[in-house]
């Protein structure tokens, strides 16, 4: 579903400007690091240093995250000089406007997390073995696209589903979501839904669950989307937005048509017992051609089993047929790129993953080529008179 503005759509900051080429981003300023850029790769054996302990303008995971970025010269500099530089760049594509906000949703989250007494703590930290069924770690370990395929089925192009949770971590979330909308309702205490189109559900990130769900991201999603979905960021996924949503007769019944605002999306059923409640997907779209219409082949609907996973490019339209009967609850990842979304402003051709871009390619190249045959022809026509 449509989230904030796209990158392009912000206006410039006062700060320095950044200058750069196609193979990364610069700053303008910085010593002796004037000419160096971003890479666009992460430097996968860098530990990153922990900032949390910052009072900053924007998250300290963010700039964790940014870190594996930073040219190899800049790895070994003290903190204080990286968190200036990766600041630098930060603050060239925040307006103060939107630093304001984050600011105050760091505010609202910090409250909530001092004051909400979790039920299930073994959550809030990754534990691999526990959470997920041995032929998903098994996949993990290997980490090729033979052994990603091995547990997977894609029954539509660009869509993956395989078997992912343990139906104990699928018990400890949904009953730590229970108790925290229990807290919620108890202490009046006003929460921020998903997103806008969901008026049930919370924001998993908001209440302490934001480390586990990065590393969900970083260690086990990231490495399937560099495979599956590179053409969309997968290989640079940096941040992520992870929620619980909640469909039956006295939630949210249905979702209507929409993308997600993300690269990649992991959707996977909790539970409970229910009827209806598909997935209908219709055609991976840009955003030129989001609104066009949908192809036979494009059309595909799938049915929810609770600890098994679909994941798919956040363009990929969809929506959920209504929840007829019980209550169905899908705990929501969605993975996005700033590398990605910041070359996107410069990408003419969408075809390696838009549908209708593809097609539009297909036929330039039929005509062209059907007019090339004329011209040889009308040449062969010549030359034998």
């Amino acid at each position: 579903m449509s989230g904030g503005g796209s990158l392009d759509q912000r206006k410039q900051s006062s700060q320095t400007p950044i200058t750069g080429n196609g193979n990364g981003v610069g700053t303008g300023s910085f010593g002796q690091f004037a000419t160096t850029r971003l890479r666009l790769n992460p430097i996968k054996d860098h530990k990153p240093d922990n900032y949390e302990d910052l009072k900053l303008d924007f998250s300290p995971l963010l700039f964790s995250s940014l870190e594996q970025y930073l040219p190899p010269p800049m790895l070994s500099v003290p903190r204080d000089s990286k968190l200036q530089y990766m600041r630098e760049i930060l603050l060239k594509y925040s307006p103060e406007g939107e630093r304001v906000r984050t600011q105050k949703h760091r505010e609202y989250k910090q409250k909530i997390i001092l004051n909400y007494q979790p039920l299930n703590r073994e959550l809030y930290t990754m534990h691999a073995a526990k959470f997920f069924v041995p032929s998903f770690l098994k996949a993990i370990s290997e980490n090729t696209e033979e052994s990603f395929r091995s547990i997977m089925t894609e029954p539509c192009k660009g869509i993956y589903t395989f078997e992912m949770f343990q139906p104990h971590f699928c018990e400890l979330l949904l009953s730590e979501v229970e108790n925290f909308e229990r807290w919620v309702h108890e202490t009046k205490f006003r929460i921020m839904r998903p997103n806008t189109m969901n008026k049930f559900g919370a924001v998993l990130d908001d209440f302490g669950l934001e480390t586990m769900l990065e590393k969900l991201m970083d260690d086990f999603i990231r490495p399937i989307s560099r495979v599956f979905f590179s053409d969309v960021g997968g290989a640079t996924l940096d941040t992520h937005h992870g929620f619980v949503v909640e469909y039956g007769m006295d939630r949210d019944v249905e979702l209507g048509f929409h993308v997600d605002d993300s690269e990649v999306t992991l959707n996977v059923c909790l539970g409970k017992e229910f009827t209806g409640g598909e997935l209908y997907f219709r055609g991976v779209r840009c955003d030129k051609h989001v609104n066009t219409e949908t192809q036979t082949e494009e059309i595909f609907d799938h049915s929810h089993v609770p600890g098994h996973a679909v994941l798919h490019r956040g363009r990929h339209r969809h929506g959920a047929r209504a929840t007829t009967q019980g209550r169905r609850m899908n705990l929501l990842l969605w993975c996005r790129s700033s590398v990605f979304r910041e070359l996107k402003k410069y990408q003419k051709d969408c075809s390696s993953w838009c549908g209708e871009c593809e097609r539009d390619k297909k036929e330039r190249l039929r005509r062209s080529i059907a007019a090339t045959k004329l011209e040889i022809l009308k040449m062969n026509g010549n030359s034998t008179s």
